[in-house]
């Protein structure tokens, strides 16, 4: 079986690095990119989404991506993220919470309170965070981004 090494930092800190993976899974702006070792080398954008890496004994490591780069080449994948979090790192409450404020933010912009956008952001945000930190919590085998 092969393996290839995976990092994913952002501007203040390295959040994950091993030596043993399998795969991974990221959410590019063009959709699901699936990556296992040999792959073509390959620089591109990524979306905000779950991030999921397997590695050789069949561990699955979950993250929370809202944007940035991925490098890839035949033995390495590097993610140059905007934010990331890892899933044990996210508080499930707080981040319940931050869904149901983005929820009422985007019912005030109806009536030109705030802008849509900027609400419909925040909603994709804590939907992300939402979806990692349940995962690790449920125990969830799989690799999709549903």
């Amino acid at each position: 079986m092969s393996i290839m090494r995976c990092e994913i930092v952002t501007q203040e800190r390295q959040i994950y690095s091993a030596d043993n993976v399998q795969m991974v899974l990221a959410p590019g702006v063009e959709g699901q990119l699936g990556i296992l070792p040999q792959h073509a080398p390959l620089l591109t954008s990524l979306d905000e989404g779950v991030m999921q890496v397997r590695l050789a004994d069949g561990k699955e490591e979950f993250f929370a991506i809202h944007g940035g780069f991925m490098e890839v080449l035949p033995n390495q994948v590097t993610v140059l993220a905007d934010v990331a979090e890892r899933a044990e790192e996210i508080d499930l409450a707080r981040a319940e919470e931050a869904r149901q404020r983005a929820e009422e933010l985007m019912k005030q912009s109806y009536d030109g309170k705030i802008d849509y956008v900027q609400a419909e952001a925040a909603m994709r945000r804590s939907l992300t965070r939402l979806k990692v930190a349940r995962r690790k919590r449920e125990g969830y085998r799989g690799m999709t981004n549903e």
